[in-house]
């Protein structure tokens, strides 16, 4: 069994901060590609920001130059740190991971439950 456990969402005013945390726990060979998705209501859910498990980095147009995503491999934790917040940042914020549960078997794709964002103008 893996899950991915999200932390750090809540309210904040316009131009504030926030960091999210996700924790991947459980049956692990390796992690690889970890990201952060968002779904606004009335919306699809959208890419915020990926990162490679060498460190590479991909970030929405939107968020680029105010978000930053890292991670932890010892911890398999993964991080977005979401500076000047705006309003049509608010969304629900999912982590996502490829994992790799023994040698030799298919990566699968996981998603956390999701954590509320909600940026106040």
């Amino acid at each position: 069994q893996v899950q991915l456990v999200e932390s750090g969402g809540g309210l904040v005013q316009a131009g504030g901060s926030l960091r999210l945390s996700c924790a991947a726990s459980g049956s692990i060979f390796s992690l690889n590609a970890m990201g952060w998705y968002r779904q606004a209501p009335g919306k699809q859910r959208e890419l915020v920001a990926t990162i490679t498990s060498g460190g590479s980095t991909n970030y929405a147009d939107s968020v680029k130059g105010r978000f930053t995503i890292s991670r932890d491999n010892a911890k398999k934790t993964e991080y977005l740190q979401m500076n000047t917040l705006k309003p049509e940042d608010t969304a629900v914020y999912y982590c996502n991971a490829r994992i790799r549960r023994a040698m030799g078997v298919s990566e699968y794709e996981y998603w956390g439950q999701g954590t509320q964002v909600t940026v106040s103008s």
